[in-house]
């Protein structure tokens, strides 16, 4: 019998990525060798560069052809579900701006990471010994327009050629996410978290995060009572009882870190919850797509907490349009651990003004717990799925809700 090979998951290669840079950091610092630092720099530098080119190839390979898939399905219902969908995700969001604004500056120096005269972190870290220039071939905010007028045309004009190529390109697009960028990803953390530690930065990071960390999943537990006494209410059952159903697809979630590969685990569950056997089948895996408020929340606190240790103001009017976007982005995010974070660097780049050090760090932080935000985006699925069945008058023929399955 063939021995099953050992496969190391990108949660531990970012650990083993993060620990080895501060270890090298520390050694190259007291060492005074700063040469094994610029070139981990130089490799961040080029893959930085390539990573800012492939950014509009994401968003059009993505965006478009999600957009033209929610064109197709079933009327009424799919607009209603993309609508408390996108609802859900602005209102996390919102949430998590209201609450990162109260809590994070009691434990959160603003400012603590800028250095000198500098006006971010980047500024102190050592430059690469060379570096090769890779310009996008169109800006964030081109693909963007591109990707949504593309996408609705296909929707309304129903013009299956055209979206088929556009599926093709998305294919092409998630075989360079998952073959080229994910794998490379804790190369270029290793490399910033060294240039990080031999500027003296990363401690006062990391100790924040730990707490910034401890708050997302509280804000998480809170979004997902928030929707079950929602739909709980339409629906006029116990909504701790809807989330007790819940649980198994809570888990399966912490270990997939994907909700496509949970979606036959949230089916389930929510036809636990005594919605009917359509809707269940029908909203659990379009929100698994459309529907992603832990993510949002996740997203939301790491970027503020970034802007405040670089010194940045965090205004309602700045963060609200993000959102809004984020909320929309987050349809293209691409089925792999980071996805939605890879789906979100063009409006970090473009809406706040992040740096390559900000948007990598973004990446390792977002990554290392994307496993509860995936967990509290499914769940959410079921509390929609769940006031759909409300709404639509659906009568479900599945096991009552204090039943588990068998």
């Amino acid at each position: 019998m063939e021995k099953k090979k050992f496969k190391l998951g990108l949660l531990p290669k970012l650990l083993i990525a993060i620990v080895l840079g501060i270890v090298i950091g520390n050694i190259a610092q007291r060492l005074e060798f700063p040469i094994i630092i610029q070139i981990g720099a130089t490799f961040n530098s080029i893959f930085g560069n390539f990573l800012n080119f492939c950014i509009p190839l994401i968003i059009i390979g993505f965006v478009a052809p999600g957009i033209a898939d929610l064109g197709e399905g079933a009327g009424k219902t799919l607009g209603m579900t993309a609508g408390f969908a996108y609802l859900s995700t602005l209102i996390a969001g919102t949430f998590a701006f209201a609450v990162d604004k109260s809590i994070f500056p009691s434990f959160l120096k603003v400012g603590s990471i800028v250095m000198d005269n500098a006006t971010n972190a980047e500024d102190t870290m050592l430059s690469g010994l060379f570096t090769i220039e890779m310009p996008p071939i169109m800006g964030v905010m081109t693909a963007l327009l591109i990707s949504f007028i593309l996408g609705l045309g296909i929707a309304v004009t129903h013009n299956k050629p055209l979206k088929d190529v556009f599926f093709g390109v998305q294919g092409i697009v998630e075989k360079l996410v998952a073959s080229i960028l994910i794998p490379l990803l804790p190369f270029h953390v290793y490399g910033i978290f060294a240039n990080m530690t031999y500027a003296g930065t990363v401690m006062e990071i990391m100790s924040v995060f730990i707490k910034v960390f401890g708050l997302i999943i509280a804000m998480h537990i809170l979004i997902i009572v928030f929707q079950y006494v929602i739909a709980g209410a339409f629906a006029k059952k116990n909504p701790f009882g809807l989330i007790k159903n819940m649980v198994p697809a809570y888990f399966t979630a912490i270990g997939t870190q994907s909700s496509a590969a949970t979606i036959p685990v949230t089916v389930q569950c929510t036809k636990n919850n005594g919605v009917s056997k359509k809707i269940a089948e029908f909203v659990c895996p379009l929100c698994a797509t459309i529907h992603l408020s832990g993510s949002t929340i996740t997203l939301t606190s790491c970027a503020i907490a970034i802007m405040m240790l670089n010194g940045w103001d965090v205004t309602l009017a700045q963060m609200v349009p993000f959102i809004m976007m984020l909320g929309v982005t987050m349809v293209a995010a691409p089925g792999v651990p980071g996805g939605a974070v890879m789906a979100a660097l063009g409006i970090l780049d473009t809406m706040l003004g992040f740096n390559e050090a900000m948007l990598t760090l973004m990446i390792a932080l977002y990554i290392a717990q994307d496993s509860f935000g995936t967990a509290c985006n499914v769940t959410g699925d079921g509390a929609i799925a769940v006031l759909m069945d409300a709404l639509t008058g659906k009568k479900s023929k599945s096991a009552p809700i204090a039943e588990a399955a068998e």
